[in-house]
């Protein structure tokens, strides 16, 4: 029986990780379109539009395979999103929400009598 060799993917995933994105449960590699899904049992899908997907993969080499995916996961795609969520916390204020705090400042200060000086006499 013939087999796809997938030995092109597992060096494309160590050396050019950023070609690929995972969009729910398929991995998929955005030059060339082709999406893989990684099944608990161990088992690959294979997505493609030409005849990329005809062929089943050698057993040994969905094992392999899936052990390069769990590696690219690990070390490019987890720690990717966790800068991407990190950074979205550190995002500037939109101009509403900018107004919003400075109207809300300025009617504080008026509330409490005309700002710091007021609350420097009231700590004495």
């Amino acid at each position: 029986m013939a087999y796809l060799d997938v030995n092109p993917l597992m060096a494309s995933l160590r050396s050019r990780p950023e070609e690929f994105r995972l969009k729910g449960d398929w991995l998929t590699h955005t030059p060339s379109r082709h999406s893989f899904k990684f099944e608990p049992s161990g088992r690959v899908q294979i997505r493609a539009e030409c005849n990329c997907a005809f062929l089943s993969i050698h057993p040994q080499q969905e094992r392999q395979l899936a052990d390069s995916f769990k590696d690219w996961h690990t070390n490019y795609w987890r720690p990717l999103e966790i800068n991407r969520e990190f950074a979205s916390h550190f995002r500037p204020r939109s101009a509403l929400r900018r107004w919003l705090i400075g109207v809300t400042a300025k009617l504080n200060a008026w509330l409490m009598g005309g700002g710091s000086d007021h609350m420097h006499v009231a700590a004495e």
